[in-house]
């Protein structure tokens, strides 16, 4: 499954291929509550069709109202992008449906060849951080180098974006636990990757919109070199296979590098990778073990849960202490409650 800029910049590429007309609508700033984050994408194409939201669905109705009524060129008013505030008036936040009386400004761009959005498309699929700058004048697109979570940027002249690749994560071996992650992830629009040499393992285990690898983990994570939108989760319970693939995880760039195991497990994997690996104490630091967030989990699917749930905070900025990870909350329920429990074998209750 795609992350959203890119199933939306494939659509409205597709749609140009097909000779009709397309906006693209970018959420430029917001002040106050907004449904969607400055930078969020939609586009539109001359039949009214949609993909994409910039709202909770108030404003793109209104959006394609505007197209129905008069073409791409009314909605613009002209053939350059144009800029639409939403929300400004207490009754416009009622009729749009704005909470709190929040406020969206949105550029609406018509798209031509000048737009480039497949040279954009194509970036994000090589996994490239681009900048984006739309002269709001003339319609012209300047591509350069640019820095995935960038904030939009909106002058009198010009409109500054950035985009780049879709949140990724590598699954060191395949189970239940393992399907029920990819699910989740899928769901959440990542890319996702398992990883499992061991064939009796793999026989059978299958998954739609998922990769699937027969590489030592090593080996994979060295050739896809983890980048700062990506996540390695270890959960193969083997040292010999996890441990291969963190070494590489902790000195690369990505973002989340993870693997389960008990508090005991942890610590050993710890002094393995420091004493036998030469891995830094600022490494390990990063290596989050046991992996999740602790919400009591028995299950492989809330076991699964309890990770993609501190995987997304991770990449949404949010450090420890909060919210609670796994070894804390154990901790203190077995300071109320006595020795942890070892009832579910490979899960984060494990002994």
């Amino acid at each position: 499954m795609e992350d959203l800029d890119t199933l939306v910049l494939r659509t409205a590429v597709g749609w140009q291929a097909q000779g009709l007309p397309v906006v693209l609508v970018t959420v430029a700033r917001t002040w106050g509550s907004s449904p969607r984050p400055p930078g969020s994408l939609m586009a539109l194409n001359g039949r009214g069709e949609t993909v994409g939201s910039v709202s909770g669905g108030c404003i793109e109705d209104d959006l394609i109202l505007r197209i129905r009524e008069g073409g791409v060129q009314a909605a613009c008013a002209t053939d350059t992008p144009a800029v639409l505030r939403y929300g400004i008036s207490a009754d416009a936040a009622h009729r749009f449906g704005l909470p709190c009386g929040g406020t969206v400004e949105l550029v609406l761009e018509p798209m031509s060849p000048r737009s480039q959005l497949e040279a954009l498309l194509k970036a994000c699929l090589q996994r490239r951080n681009t900048e984006r700058r739309l002269d709001l004048r003339t319609g012209e697109v300047a591509l350069g180098a640019g820095h995935r979570d960038g904030v939009p940027v909106l002058s009198d002249t010009h409109l500054t974006t950035h985009l780049g690749p879709q949140a990724r994560i590598i699954v060191i071996g395949a189970g239940d636990l393992s399907r029920f992650l990819c699910q989740m992830a899928l769901g959440l629009g990542f890319e996702v990757i398992v990883c499992d040499p061991r064939e009796e393992h793999r026989a059978g285990w299958a998954l739609d919109g998922v990769q699937l690898s027969h590489e030592m983990p090593d080996d994979l994570v060295l050739r896809l070199k983890p980048d700062a939108r990506t996540a390695v989760v270890a959960l193969t319970h083997d040292p010999k296979l996890d441990d291969l693939a963190l070494i590489d995880a902790l000195q690369s760039d990505a973002f989340y590098v993870g693997a389960i195991g008990s508090r005991r497990n942890s610590a050993l994997r710890h002094e393995r990778l420091r004493t036998h690996f030469d891995i830094s104490e600022s490494a390990l630091h990063a290596l989050h073990g046991p992996a999740g967030l602790y919400i009591a989990s028995k299950t492989p699917a809330e076991i699964a849960l309890s990770i993609m749930a501190e995987v997304v905070a991770v990449k949404n900025g949010i450090r420890q202490p909060a919210p609670t990870p796994v070894a804390i909350g154990k901790q203190s329920k077995q300071g109320k409650h006595g020795e942890e429990s070892a009832s579910f074998p490979g899960c984060e209750v494990v002994a």
